[in-house]
């Protein structure tokens, strides 16, 4: 009986040993039995690559995965960084971040992340650079690396240095230095609010890049004047900072473009505007001239509207404003408005959108809430597409009809509004035939009802966005019709 007992109790430890050593995989591993050589080792990529890394700010982390596809367990003798001490990347693998870490260890069939971060020096460069480094993996003799590679940008830092408090809200701001414009080469960063003083003009000039941070704004402050001077072929770029994976079109990003009221005489032409809350808000005018005047630019991929205006006087030509939660353009609270050869197109897909993507109003609910009127006396849309995804795509939110006298001439339109006298040389409830929507590819078919269908009466600005010389008659919207272009946009 007793010679039974003890059998059982070495048989049932036998088991135990054996389940113990299954569960902490290679601890009960001999030393013999490990690989002794990096054949088996494989990664998730064969280069680590990071885009673009402005200097001193670092990168966002990256992550690889190492795979040991043998049925062994591999210990690593050291995995490092090909450049040691002088290396810009860091890395992390099961939370250790030493320069050298040592007896990495990845079970059989199994793997393992190793996160990498990179922050670059400036230097002298206007262009961008690359910095090149590997992740260095040894075992005995043999040596295996993963490239990594980032592509450097020197920058124009605006970091706020100046606090201010109004209606509870706190604004950090910087003041910008307009005594000379901004140059394509080295791009702008900026932090917080970045403002356009009183009785300064902020010229910004072709092939620009601007990037924010989150929650950051361009602020023309009263008495101020911004003045865009880009074209169609090297527009001014104003886009969120981060541009890696889901962020590259991810609206919300920054706070926009702040026209505020008294700011006098902006003026647009050649920009790309993308990633904000709203893309261009723009106050109450300060004069008799336009609080703005844009053209030839693109605003897209926005968390509240593209074009925001607020009793403000606004003149668009040859525009494409796409893609908003709530509208693509928002005229309230009255003012004067005239678009022409403009493309208004909205297929926003991040969320449920529930408004239409052009609005116009013209009052306001007081804090006592009585409503006031604010004339809209102009509103004026000249061979212009407004569609998008949605039945209706166009709202009068306005107090008396009899007062308020949009005007759509020759535009392709998609609304159930019955107002046959506002529409009568549109086109109305006709699919514009995008090029693809999903790719917000915004040209326009062979089979479009918008081809050839606008009126040269209103042309003012002889080329499309693209350059491409308007026909007579011209296409509808923002791109002339060309047949060569439709297989390769």
């Amino acid at each position: 009986m007793k010679n039974k007992i003890l059998n059982i109790s070495i048989a049932l430890g036998v088991c135990i040993c054996v389940f113990f050593c299954s569960l902490t995989t290679t601890s009960c591993v001999k030393e013999d039995d490990y690989l002794d050589s990096l054949v088996d080792i494989k990664f998730s990529t064969d280069t680590l690559k990071f885009d673009t890394v402005f200097t001193t700010l670092g990168s966002t982390t990256k992550q690889v995965r190492v795979y040991n596809t043998s049925n062994y367990p591999i210990k690593f003798d050291r995995v490092t960084l090909k450049n040691g001490v002088d290396s810009r990347f860091r890395i992390n693998a099961d939370g250790d971040t030493s320069m050298v870490i040592r007896d990495l260890e990845i079970a059989a069939n199994d793997s393992i992340f190793i996160f990498v971060r990179v922050n670059i020096n400036p230097n002298n460069s206007s262009n961008p650079f690359v910095i090149d480094d590997g992740i260095v993996f040894e075992v005995g003799s043999h040596t295996k690396i993963l490239p990594l590679q980032a592509f450097g940008r020197n920058a124009i830092y605006h970091i706020p240095n100046h606090s201010l408090t109004s209606g509870g809200m706190v604004y950090n701001y910087s003041i910008i230095d307009c005594s000379q414009p901004w140059e394509a080469g080295k791009p702008h960063i900026v932090f917080g609010y970045a403002v356009v003083d009183e009785d300064s003009v902020l010229t910004i000039n072709q092939g620009t890049e601007i990037y924010f941070a989150n929650d950051a704004c361009l602020w023309v402050y009263n008495g101020g004047t911004l003045n865009i001077e880009g074209n169609n072929n090297n527009p001014v770029l104003l886009t969120s900072l981060r541009k890696d994976g889901h962020y590259h079109n991810l609206p919300g990003q920054w706070q926009g473009l702040w026209l505020s009221a008294g700011s006098k005489n902006n003026v647009i032409n050649g920009a790309v505007i993308e990633n904000a809350t709203v893309g261009i808000l723009i106050d109450t005018v300060a004069n008799n001239n336009p609080t703005l005047k844009i053209t030839n630019s693109i605003v897209q991929n926005m968390s509240l509207a593209g074009i925001y205006g607020q009793g403000a006087v606004v003149e668009g030509d040859n525009l494409l404003v796409a893609n908003c939660e709530t509208a693509t353009v928002a005229l309230t609270l009255g003012g004067k408005y005239k678009f022409t050869n403009s493309t208004f197109a909205n297929y926003w897909s991040h969320t449920a959108r529930r408004s239409p993507s052009v609005i116009l109003n013209n009052w306001y609910e007081d804090v006592y809430g009585n409503i006031q009127l604010r004339p809209l006396t102009l509103a004026e849309f000249d061979n212009c597409i407004i569609y998008g995804s949605m039945e209706e795509e166009l709202s009068f939110d306005v107090t008396d009809m009899t007062d308020f006298i949009p005007v759509f001439n020759n535009c392709l339109i998609r609304t159930k509004h019955d107002v046959a006298t506002l529409f009568s040389t549109s086109i109305v409830n006709e699919n514009p035939q995008f090029v693809d929507v999903e790719k917000s590819n915004y040209h326009i078919k062979d089979n479009s009802p918008a081809r050839n269908a606008g009126s040269f009466l209103y042309i003012t600005i002889p080329y499309d966005l693209d350059n491409v010389p308007r026909g007579n008659p011209p296409s509808i919207g923002a791109y002339e019709y060309v047949e060569i272009e439709e297989e390769t946009k």
